[in-house]
């Protein structure tokens, strides 16, 4: 990728998903993909559609100062840092979706095709998480999150206008096998192999 010393708007971008799926689960320990073109692995699941208001990732650090005599701030220091996903799964219905939110052993599906969600106070699953985007001018992201696990969700809302959803937020921990990093991003800015992963995948 080339680096310029002046503005482009090139590099300015929106983020949609793409139309067969854009956010996938699997368990803790799946093999991870390190390309935006890479084929997931078979253990993922699509959660299906998720609310207009798309993905809000939170990745946000504190920090305290040193103050000299004077009161002048000489020193900062980092401390926390704290990286989360924000997003709304729609397809109430869908059992992989549901999964993800209460976790593989609280839903069940028989074999007439009833789904049976049990919600209770045992720890919500740890999952690996896989954003996929499209940029513009065929360019593609991938986010991808080896380890988070809810930790707040918003309430879910029965009514005749609005669609079930459950407005869940994941916090990413440390991951030994990208050296501490809670998630890492893949980026390909407009070319032709982008474009192809971007449509298809």
């Amino acid at each position: 990728m080339t680096t310029t010393n002046k503005n482009d708007s090139s590099n300015v971008s929106y983020g949609k998903p793409k139309k067969v799926g854009a956010v996938y689960y699997a368990p803790v320990g799946t093999t991870l993909p390190t390309k935006v073109t890479e084929e997931l692995n078979a253990a993922f699941k699509c959660v299906g559609y998720i609310s207009e208001d798309g993905i809000k990732n939170s990745d946000k650090i504190s920090s305290d100062h040193v103050s000299a005599w004077g009161g002048d701030a000489v020193l900062y220091t980092q401390g926390e840092h704290e990286d989360t996903f924000e997003l709304t799964m729609i397809e109430a219905t869908n059992a992989d979706t549901l999964k993800s939110v209460y976790g593989r052993e609280n839903v069940s599906v028989d074999t007439d095709g009833t789904i049976t969600v049990r919600s209770n106070s045992a720890d919500r699953p740890e999952y690996t998480w896989v954003y996929d985007f499209l940029l513009k001018n065929g360019g593609a992201k991938r986010i991808v999150v080896p380890d988070a696990k809810i930790t707040d969700m918003g309430e879910i809302t029965y009514n005749d206008s609005d669609p079930i959803g459950y407005d869940c937020t994941f916090s990413a921990l440390p991951y030994s096998e990208y050296d501490g990093d809670t998630h890492r991003e893949y980026i390909v800015k407009g070319t032709t192999t982008a474009t192809t992963a971007s449509s298809n995948s």
